[in-house]
Protein backbone atom coordinates (compact mmCIF):
# COMPACT_ATOMS: atom_id res chain seq x y z
CA UNK A 1 0.00 0.00 0.00
CA UNK A 2 1.15 3.38 -1.00
CA UNK A 3 0.70 7.11 0.74
CA UNK A 4 1.50 10.48 -0.62
CA UNK A 5 0.42 13.43 1.24
CA UNK A 6 -0.69 17.07 0.65
CA UNK A 7 -0.14 19.79 3.78
CA UNK A 8 -2.60 23.32 3.14
CA UNK A 9 -1.98 25.89 5.89
CA UNK A 10 -5.14 28.13 6.26
CA UNK A 11 -5.42 31.22 8.80
CA UNK A 12 -8.40 32.60 10.50
CA UNK A 13 -8.88 36.14 12.08
CA UNK A 14 -9.94 36.75 15.43
CA UNK A 15 -13.05 39.02 14.01
CA UNK A 16 -14.13 35.78 12.36
CA UNK A 17 -13.93 33.90 15.32
CA UNK A 18 -15.98 35.94 16.95
CA UNK A 19 -18.40 35.93 14.40
CA UNK A 20 -18.52 32.56 14.26
CA UNK A 21 -18.87 31.97 18.28
CA UNK A 22 -21.67 34.52 18.44
CA UNK A 23 -24.08 32.19 15.84
CA UNK A 24 -22.67 29.05 17.38
CA UNK A 25 -24.50 30.21 20.46
CA UNK A 26 -28.03 30.04 18.79
CA UNK A 27 -26.20 26.66 17.42
CA UNK A 28 -25.94 25.57 20.92
CA UNK A 29 -28.96 26.42 22.48
CA UNK A 30 -30.76 24.40 19.60
CA UNK A 31 -28.68 21.49 20.62
CA UNK A 32 -29.16 21.35 24.75
CA UNK A 33 -32.91 21.49 23.44
CA UNK A 34 -32.78 19.08 21.21
CA UNK A 35 -30.74 17.00 23.97
CA UNK A 36 -33.28 17.46 26.02
CA UNK A 37 -36.26 16.29 23.91
CA UNK A 38 -34.15 13.00 23.19
CA UNK A 39 -33.27 12.34 26.61
CA UNK A 40 -37.31 12.36 27.69
CA UNK A 41 -38.56 10.79 24.77
CA UNK A 42 -35.84 8.10 24.85
CA UNK A 43 -36.98 7.60 29.15
CA UNK A 44 -41.05 6.98 27.80
CA UNK A 45 -39.49 4.92 24.62
CA UNK A 46 -37.91 2.55 27.34
CA UNK A 47 -40.36 2.32 29.87
CA UNK A 48 -43.31 1.69 26.98
CA UNK A 49 -41.12 -1.20 25.36
CA UNK A 50 -40.07 -2.43 29.08
CA UNK A 51 -44.00 -2.48 29.28
CA UNK A 52 -44.91 -4.46 25.84
CA UNK A 53 -42.38 -6.94 26.61
CA UNK A 54 -43.64 -7.76 30.38
CA UNK A 55 -47.45 -7.97 29.11
CA UNK A 56 -46.19 -10.20 26.08
CA UNK A 57 -44.79 -12.45 28.47
CA UNK A 58 -47.84 -13.08 30.47
CA UNK A 59 -49.40 -13.83 27.42
CA UNK A 60 -47.87 -15.96 25.49
CA UNK A 61 -48.03 -19.61 24.89
CA UNK A 62 -46.27 -22.54 23.49
CA UNK A 63 -46.92 -24.17 20.56
CA UNK A 64 -45.44 -26.84 17.91
CA UNK A 65 -44.17 -26.25 14.90
CA UNK A 66 -45.08 -30.14 13.20
CA UNK A 67 -48.87 -28.73 13.03
CA UNK A 68 -50.90 -25.14 13.02
CA UNK A 69 -53.65 -25.48 15.43
CA UNK A 70 -56.48 -23.02 14.73
CA UNK A 71 -57.25 -22.56 18.54
CA UNK A 72 -54.33 -20.21 18.56
CA UNK A 73 -54.98 -17.77 15.48
CA UNK A 74 -54.74 -14.00 16.71
CA UNK A 75 -52.26 -15.58 20.27
CA UNK A 76 -49.47 -14.66 20.83
CA UNK A 77 -47.28 -18.06 20.21
CA UNK A 78 -43.37 -19.09 21.01
CA UNK A 79 -41.97 -21.79 18.95
CA UNK A 80 -38.69 -23.89 17.86
CA UNK A 81 -37.53 -25.17 14.82
CA UNK A 82 -35.65 -26.00 11.36
CA UNK A 83 -36.22 -22.86 8.89
CA UNK A 84 -35.76 -24.10 5.67
CA UNK A 85 -36.30 -23.89 1.85
CA UNK A 86 -37.01 -25.87 -1.02
CA UNK A 87 -35.81 -22.89 -3.50
CA UNK A 88 -32.51 -22.56 -5.34
CA UNK A 89 -30.97 -19.41 -4.87
CA UNK A 90 -29.06 -17.91 -8.47
CA UNK A 91 -26.74 -14.73 -8.72
CA UNK A 92 -28.26 -13.59 -12.19
CA UNK A 93 -24.90 -12.40 -13.68
CA UNK A 94 -22.39 -14.64 -12.04
CA UNK A 95 -24.57 -17.85 -12.34
CA UNK A 96 -23.64 -19.33 -8.62
CA UNK A 97 -26.63 -21.36 -7.33
CA UNK A 98 -27.38 -22.19 -3.95
CA UNK A 99 -30.33 -23.88 -1.83
CA UNK A 100 -30.11 -21.28 1.05
CA UNK A 101 -32.37 -19.01 2.78
CA UNK A 102 -30.21 -16.06 1.41
CA UNK A 103 -27.29 -15.26 -0.77
CA UNK A 104 -25.74 -12.28 -1.57
CA UNK A 105 -22.86 -10.87 -3.59
CA UNK A 106 -20.38 -8.20 -2.39
CA UNK A 107 -17.84 -6.63 -4.88
CA UNK A 108 -14.92 -4.32 -4.23
CA UNK A 109 -12.68 -1.94 -5.97
CA UNK A 110 -9.37 -0.93 -5.28
CA UNK A 111 -8.86 2.74 -5.12
CA UNK A 112 -7.40 5.77 -3.95
CA UNK A 113 -8.81 7.26 -0.74
CA UNK A 114 -7.84 10.40 1.21
CA UNK A 115 -8.06 11.01 5.15
CA UNK A 116 -7.30 14.27 6.35
CA UNK A 117 -6.04 15.46 9.94
CA UNK A 118 -5.81 19.32 11.23
CA UNK A 119 -4.40 20.93 13.99
CA UNK A 120 -4.86 24.82 15.24
CA UNK A 121 -2.59 26.65 16.80
CA UNK A 122 -3.21 30.11 18.54
CA UNK A 123 -1.72 33.11 17.76
CA UNK A 124 -1.18 36.42 19.84
CA UNK A 125 -4.34 38.69 18.58
CA UNK A 126 -6.85 35.97 18.93
CA UNK A 127 -6.26 34.71 15.20
CA UNK A 128 -5.73 30.88 14.80
CA UNK A 129 -3.52 29.11 12.38
CA UNK A 130 -4.62 25.51 11.01
CA UNK A 131 -2.54 23.04 9.34
CA UNK A 132 -4.79 19.84 7.42
CA UNK A 133 -3.01 17.41 5.89
CA UNK A 134 -4.29 15.31 3.73
CA UNK A 135 -3.36 11.55 3.14
CA UNK A 136 -3.57 9.52 0.09
CA UNK A 137 -3.42 5.67 0.45
CA UNK A 138 -5.36 2.87 -1.65
CA UNK A 139 -7.27 0.20 -0.52
CA UNK A 140 -10.40 -2.11 -1.12
CA UNK A 141 -13.54 -0.30 -0.96
CA UNK A 142 -17.19 -1.46 -1.15
CA UNK A 143 -18.92 1.93 -2.39
CA UNK A 144 -17.21 4.48 -5.34
CA UNK A 145 -15.29 7.51 -4.23
CA UNK A 146 -15.33 10.16 -5.95
CA UNK A 147 -11.80 11.15 -6.37
CA UNK A 148 -13.41 14.75 -8.14
CA UNK A 149 -14.10 15.90 -4.80
CA UNK A 150 -10.15 15.19 -3.37
CA UNK A 151 -8.52 18.20 -2.08
CA UNK A 152 -5.92 17.31 -4.26
CA UNK A 153 -7.39 14.63 -7.04
CA UNK A 154 -4.04 15.27 -9.54
CA UNK A 155 -2.61 11.81 -9.59
CA UNK A 156 -5.18 10.10 -7.26
CA UNK A 157 -8.17 9.16 -9.63
CA UNK A 158 -10.79 6.76 -9.67
CA UNK A 159 -13.09 4.97 -12.12
CA UNK A 160 -16.54 6.40 -12.31
CA UNK A 161 -18.47 3.62 -11.21
CA UNK A 162 -18.18 -0.44 -9.94
CA UNK A 163 -18.10 -3.22 -12.61
CA UNK A 164 -21.16 -4.80 -10.93
CA UNK A 165 -22.71 -4.04 -8.33
CA UNK A 166 -23.63 -4.97 -4.89
CA UNK A 167 -26.46 -7.94 -4.93
CA UNK A 168 -28.72 -10.36 -2.98
CA UNK A 169 -31.96 -12.34 -2.74
CA UNK A 170 -33.98 -13.58 0.19
CA UNK A 171 -35.76 -17.30 -0.72
CA UNK A 172 -39.73 -16.28 -1.17
CA UNK A 173 -40.56 -19.16 1.00
CA UNK A 174 -38.94 -20.15 3.98
CA UNK A 175 -40.95 -22.92 6.35
CA UNK A 176 -40.61 -23.81 10.06
CA UNK A 177 -42.32 -26.67 10.38
CA UNK A 178 -45.90 -26.22 9.23
CA UNK A 179 -45.77 -22.51 9.43
CA UNK A 180 -43.47 -20.03 6.74
CA UNK A 181 -41.41 -17.08 8.33
CA UNK A 182 -43.46 -13.78 7.52
CA UNK A 183 -40.52 -11.05 5.39
CA UNK A 184 -39.88 -8.98 8.39
CA UNK A 185 -38.81 -12.20 10.31
CA UNK A 186 -36.58 -12.87 7.08
CA UNK A 187 -34.97 -9.42 7.59
CA UNK A 188 -33.54 -10.48 11.16
CA UNK A 189 -31.36 -14.16 9.65
CA UNK A 190 -28.45 -12.18 8.72
CA UNK A 191 -25.57 -15.18 9.74
CA UNK A 192 -24.41 -15.15 6.28
CA UNK A 193 -21.34 -17.53 5.89
CA UNK A 194 -18.40 -16.79 3.03
CA UNK A 195 -18.50 -19.40 0.24
CA UNK A 196 -15.27 -20.61 -0.62
CA UNK A 197 -15.32 -20.63 -4.56
CA UNK A 198 -13.96 -23.19 -6.69
CA UNK A 199 -14.07 -24.76 -10.77
CA UNK A 200 -16.93 -27.08 -9.06
CA UNK A 201 -18.98 -24.22 -7.37
CA UNK A 202 -22.71 -24.71 -8.82
CA UNK A 203 -23.69 -22.59 -11.54
CA UNK A 204 -20.83 -20.63 -11.37
CA UNK A 205 -18.81 -18.71 -14.84
CA UNK A 206 -16.62 -16.43 -14.86
CA UNK A 207 -16.89 -13.53 -17.09
CA UNK A 208 -14.02 -12.30 -19.17
CA UNK A 209 -10.89 -11.51 -18.03
CA UNK A 210 -11.55 -12.71 -14.36
CA UNK A 211 -10.03 -15.09 -12.60
CA UNK A 212 -10.52 -17.45 -8.82
CA UNK A 213 -8.21 -16.38 -6.42
CA UNK A 214 -8.75 -18.14 -3.15
CA UNK A 215 -12.29 -17.65 -2.28
CA UNK A 216 -13.43 -15.30 -4.62
CA UNK A 217 -13.60 -13.73 -8.48
CA UNK A 218 -10.70 -11.12 -9.24
CA UNK A 219 -11.08 -8.69 -11.90
CA UNK A 220 -7.41 -7.69 -12.72
CA UNK A 221 -4.30 -8.87 -13.63
CA UNK A 222 -2.62 -9.84 -10.94
CA UNK A 223 -4.08 -10.23 -7.09
CA UNK A 224 -0.87 -10.42 -5.48
CA UNK A 225 -0.09 -6.66 -6.75
CA UNK A 226 -3.70 -4.51 -6.94
CA UNK A 227 -3.89 -1.74 -9.03
CA UNK A 228 -6.75 1.02 -9.29
CA UNK A 229 -10.06 -0.17 -10.89
CA UNK A 230 -9.12 -4.07 -10.05
CA UNK A 231 -12.23 -5.75 -8.52
CA UNK A 232 -12.81 -8.38 -6.79
CA UNK A 233 -16.22 -10.43 -5.56
CA UNK A 234 -17.03 -12.05 -2.92
CA UNK A 235 -20.27 -14.36 -2.20
CA UNK A 236 -22.05 -15.20 1.02
CA UNK A 237 -25.22 -17.19 2.32
CA UNK A 238 -27.68 -17.33 5.22
CA UNK A 239 -27.91 -21.43 6.07
CA UNK A 240 -31.10 -23.48 7.20
CA UNK A 241 -31.20 -23.24 10.58
CA UNK A 242 -32.75 -23.58 13.68
CA UNK A 243 -34.05 -20.41 15.20
CA UNK A 244 -36.86 -19.14 18.20
CA UNK A 245 -39.34 -17.43 17.57
CA UNK A 246 -42.52 -14.99 19.38
CA UNK A 247 -45.17 -13.46 17.22
CA UNK A 248 -49.00 -13.57 16.66
CA UNK A 249 -50.18 -17.05 14.75
CA UNK A 250 -51.81 -15.45 11.77
CA UNK A 251 -52.95 -18.71 9.47
CA UNK A 252 -49.16 -20.54 8.64
CA UNK A 253 -47.55 -17.53 9.21
CA UNK A 254 -46.89 -14.49 11.82
CA UNK A 255 -47.43 -11.37 12.47
CA UNK A 256 -46.38 -8.84 15.71
CA UNK A 257 -48.09 -8.34 18.65
CA UNK A 258 -49.39 -5.69 19.36
CA UNK A 259 -49.60 -4.60 22.52
CA UNK A 260 -52.35 -2.06 24.87
CA UNK A 261 -50.06 0.74 24.43
CA UNK A 262 -49.55 0.36 21.41
CA UNK A 263 -45.91 -1.28 20.84
CA UNK A 264 -44.98 -3.96 18.35
CA UNK A 265 -43.58 -7.48 19.80
CA UNK A 266 -42.08 -9.66 17.74
CA UNK A 267 -38.77 -11.56 18.24
CA UNK A 268 -36.67 -13.87 16.51
CA UNK A 269 -33.00 -15.62 17.49
CA UNK A 270 -31.35 -18.04 15.33
CA UNK A 271 -30.98 -21.04 17.86
CA UNK A 272 -32.92 -22.61 20.19
CA UNK A 273 -34.37 -20.41 22.79
CA UNK A 274 -36.63 -20.39 25.83
CA UNK A 275 -39.87 -17.84 25.72
CA UNK A 276 -38.41 -16.57 29.31
CA UNK A 277 -34.41 -16.62 27.53
CA UNK A 278 -36.19 -14.41 24.41
CA UNK A 279 -38.01 -11.81 26.24
CA UNK A 280 -34.77 -11.62 28.83
CA UNK A 281 -32.92 -10.84 26.13
CA UNK A 282 -35.21 -8.19 24.55
CA UNK A 283 -35.12 -6.50 27.68
CA UNK A 284 -31.46 -6.52 27.91
CA UNK A 285 -31.55 -4.80 24.15
CA UNK A 286 -33.95 -2.66 25.85
CA UNK A 287 -31.85 -1.57 28.62
CA UNK A 288 -28.60 -0.79 26.22
CA UNK A 289 -30.64 1.11 23.76
CA UNK A 290 -31.30 3.63 27.11
CA UNK A 291 -28.26 3.79 28.09
CA UNK A 292 -26.67 4.93 24.59
CA UNK A 293 -29.03 7.29 23.79
CA UNK A 294 -29.05 8.62 27.56
CA UNK A 295 -25.09 9.02 26.39
CA UNK A 296 -26.01 10.42 23.62
CA UNK A 297 -28.00 13.51 24.89
CA UNK A 298 -25.80 14.04 27.58
CA UNK A 299 -23.05 14.53 24.84
CA UNK A 300 -25.01 16.51 23.41
CA UNK A 301 -25.84 18.76 25.54
CA UNK A 302 -22.47 19.00 26.78
CA UNK A 303 -21.49 20.36 23.34
CA UNK A 304 -24.33 22.66 23.20
CA UNK A 305 -23.21 24.40 26.54
CA UNK A 306 -19.95 24.75 25.09
CA UNK A 307 -20.92 26.51 22.09
CA UNK A 308 -23.09 28.78 24.15
CA UNK A 309 -20.00 29.96 26.08
CA UNK A 310 -17.71 29.93 23.24
CA UNK A 311 -17.70 33.29 22.89
CA UNK A 312 -16.17 34.00 26.46
CA UNK A 313 -13.43 31.34 24.90
CA UNK A 314 -12.43 33.36 21.89
CA UNK A 315 -12.69 36.60 23.73
CA UNK A 316 -9.83 35.41 26.31
CA UNK A 317 -7.56 34.25 23.52
CA UNK A 318 -6.19 37.14 22.70
CA UNK A 319 -3.96 35.90 25.39
CA UNK A 320 -3.72 32.21 24.13
CA UNK A 321 -2.95 30.70 27.42
CA UNK A 322 -5.92 32.70 29.15
CA UNK A 323 -8.09 31.46 26.02
CA UNK A 324 -6.68 27.54 27.36
CA UNK A 325 -7.85 28.47 30.80
CA UNK A 326 -11.00 29.59 30.30
CA UNK A 327 -11.92 26.98 27.81
CA UNK A 328 -10.83 24.41 30.59
CA UNK A 329 -12.93 26.43 32.94
CA UNK A 330 -16.30 26.20 30.32
CA UNK A 331 -15.55 22.56 29.85
CA UNK A 332 -15.87 22.04 33.30
CA UNK A 333 -19.11 24.27 33.66
CA UNK A 334 -20.56 22.67 30.84
CA UNK A 335 -19.95 19.18 32.41
CA UNK A 336 -21.21 20.15 35.36
CA UNK A 337 -24.69 21.62 33.40
CA UNK A 338 -24.94 18.55 31.10
CA UNK A 339 -24.96 16.08 34.17
CA UNK A 340 -27.21 17.73 35.92
CA UNK A 341 -30.04 19.27 33.39
CA UNK A 342 -29.99 15.48 31.64
CA UNK A 343 -29.74 14.10 35.30
CA UNK A 344 -33.37 16.37 35.71
CA UNK A 345 -35.06 15.89 32.62
CA UNK A 346 -34.61 12.21 32.88
CA UNK A 347 -36.13 12.29 36.42
CA UNK A 348 -39.04 14.32 35.88
CA UNK A 349 -39.82 11.62 32.89
CA UNK A 350 -39.65 9.06 35.30
CA UNK A 351 -41.49 11.10 37.36
CA UNK A 352 -44.23 10.99 34.99
CA UNK A 353 -43.77 7.62 33.63
CA UNK A 354 -42.54 6.14 36.69
CA UNK A 355 -43.25 8.11 40.01
CA UNK A 356 -41.32 5.91 42.48
CA UNK A 357 -37.64 5.78 40.87
CA UNK A 358 -38.21 9.24 39.27
CA UNK A 359 -38.37 11.03 42.45
CA UNK A 360 -35.03 9.51 43.85
CA UNK A 361 -33.59 10.49 40.28
CA UNK A 362 -34.59 14.39 40.54
CA UNK A 363 -33.37 14.39 44.25
CA UNK A 364 -29.82 13.23 43.33
CA UNK A 365 -30.19 15.97 40.64
CA UNK A 366 -31.14 18.77 42.70
CA UNK A 367 -28.30 17.71 45.12
CA UNK A 368 -25.74 18.18 42.01
CA UNK A 369 -27.18 21.23 41.57
CA UNK A 370 -27.31 22.38 44.83
CA UNK A 371 -23.64 21.15 45.97
CA UNK A 372 -22.63 23.64 42.52
CA UNK A 373 -24.02 26.58 44.31
CA UNK A 374 -22.59 26.33 47.56
CA UNK A 375 -18.99 25.43 46.24
CA UNK A 376 -19.42 28.36 44.30
CA UNK A 377 -20.14 30.26 47.40
CA UNK A 378 -17.43 28.84 49.89
CA UNK A 379 -14.75 30.04 46.89
CA UNK A 380 -15.87 33.65 46.76
CA UNK A 381 -13.88 36.32 48.98
CA UNK A 382 -15.63 36.97 52.18
CA UNK A 383 -15.25 40.64 52.64
CA UNK A 384 -17.49 41.58 55.81
CA UNK A 385 -18.12 40.56 58.79
CA UNK A 386 -14.28 39.62 59.40
CA UNK A 387 -13.21 39.51 63.29
CA UNK A 388 -10.35 41.82 63.87
CA UNK A 389 -6.90 40.43 64.44
CA UNK A 390 -5.09 40.38 67.42
CA UNK A 391 -3.33 43.36 68.34
CA UNK A 392 -5.27 45.58 65.66
CA UNK A 393 -7.05 49.30 66.42
CA UNK A 394 -10.80 48.67 67.57
CA UNK A 395 -12.92 50.23 64.93
CA UNK A 396 -14.05 53.94 65.50
CA UNK A 397 -17.00 54.36 67.61
CA UNK A 398 -20.13 55.33 65.60
CA UNK A 399 -20.52 59.29 65.28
Amino acid sequence: MSMNSYREVSSRSWGSRLAGSVSGILVGLLLVMVAVGLLWWNEGRAVKRARALDEGLSQVVEVAAERVETENQGRLVHLSGRAETKETLTDPVFGLKAQALKLSREVEMYQWRERSSSETREKIGGGTETVTTYNYDRGWESNVIDSDSFKKPEGHINPAQMPYDNWSQTASRVELGAFRLSREQLAKLNDFRRIDLSDSTPGLRLPPGAQLAGSEIYLGQNPGAPQIGDARIRFALVNPQDVSLVAVQQGDSFVPYRASNGNEVSLLEPGVFSAQEMFQAAQDRNRMLTWVLRLVGVLAMFIGFRMLFGTLRVLAAVVPMLGRMVGVAIGLVAGILAATISLITIALAWIFYRPLFGGGLLLLGLALLFGLKRSNQASAPVTADMPASAGSPPPPPPV
